[in-house]
């Protein structure tokens, strides 16, 4: 190939000896300028890889001699944010939940958090929008298993639903009346018939009422008489057209005779206090929330000393 090379005569320079086609290509050198940029961004790659993190190893990268990286600039900066927040945090964490809404301030900042700390952990179940899904409550609405306040919310939160590692937790435990031989097939149906009556979803007839007779053997303990259900058991309410799992006659069946167990972490081990009320700030405040419920004093006990008691 060096056989071919020559000077090209209206250039000066030498040919590289290739040819295609009459066509040669010239030895043209680089501008220096572009070479000795070339030789800069070599010299800058390897102090680059000298000073911050760069060869990637099988658990880890090279640290760099001067220790930083972008995981420790994020701390840094997540660490300033957190200082700037304390202060409305310890706030946040020195108030009883129930007192917040009436701190404007206070709910603000409460409302914001919750938000941000709704996308991370329970979006996964409720929905970005708190509008649930089967088996999954909507936050948005006005129908509440254990209580609608902000204090029956936060304790919901804070101990969860059917935990069994945690005494404190919410527990109710519908039997599984076909499951456990409790009715017979006839029997769930004929139930079923009158809770849709309960809820307007039926037409009173003969099944509705032999379904009324098995209800007052064995659901009135828990839903009521009326069928308005029992917060404090976690009873739900059947005279409404809101169901967890479905309305429908087949779903109904189904959780009568296999009963539901749903389960709900409890966030009070594994987010901080101030935290967990600002996420029960926040569900409170989608719509459904209710005024907060204040205890009656106790009665006076009665002549004898026999306390009264409520019918």
């Amino acid at each position: 190939m060096s056989d071919n090379k020559r000077i090209d005569e209206p250039t000066g320079t030498e040919t590289v000896g290739h040819e295609w086609d009459g066509i040669e290509e010239l030895d043209t050198p680089l501008p220096r300028w572009w070479l000795w940029t070339f030789y800069i961004t070599i010299v800058w790659a390897l102090i680059y890889t000298i000073l911050f993190p760069a060869w990637p190893l099988v658990e880890r990268a090279t640290a760099g001699v001067l220790g930083w990286s972008s995981h420790g600039e994020l701390n840094k900066e997540l660490a300033a944010a957190d200082a700037k927040l304390l202060p409305i945090r310890e706030a946040i964490g020195r108030t009883p939940v129930e007192n917040i809404p009436n701190d404007p301030e206070l709910l603000r900042a409460a409302v914001a958090g919750g938000q941000s700390t709704f996308k991370v952990y329970c979006v996964q179940c409720h929905g970005s929008g708190a509008a649930g899904g089967k088996g999954y409550p909507n936050l948005n609405d006005d129908d509440w298993l254990w209580g609608g306040d902000i204090n029956a919310i936060h304790y919901t939160i804070e101990h969860g639903i059917r935990n069994p590692d945690h005494d404190e937790t919410r527990l109710s435990m519908m039997p599984a009346f076909g499951r456990d031989g409790i009715l017979t097939p006839a029997q769930i149906s004929n139930v079923v018939s009158y809770v849709q009556l309960l809820s307007g979803e039926g037409k009173a007839s003969n099944a509705t009422a032999r379904g009324a007779q098995i209800y007052a053997e064995n659901c009135v303990s828990c839903h009521g008489a009326e069928g308005k259900g029992d917060r404090v058991q976690g009873a739900p309410d059947l005279t409404d057209a809101i169901w967890l799992y479905g309305g429908d006659r087949d779903t109904l069946i189904a959780t009568v005779t296999n009963s539901r167990q749903g389960v709900m972490p409890r966030w009070g081990n594994r987010l901080d206090p101030a935290t967990v009320k600002m996420l029960a700030t926040y569900v409170h405040s989608l719509g459904g929330g209710e005024a907060t419920v204040v205890a009656a004093a106790e009665p006076a006990p009665a002549a004898g000393g026999a306390e009264n008691v409520a019918p």
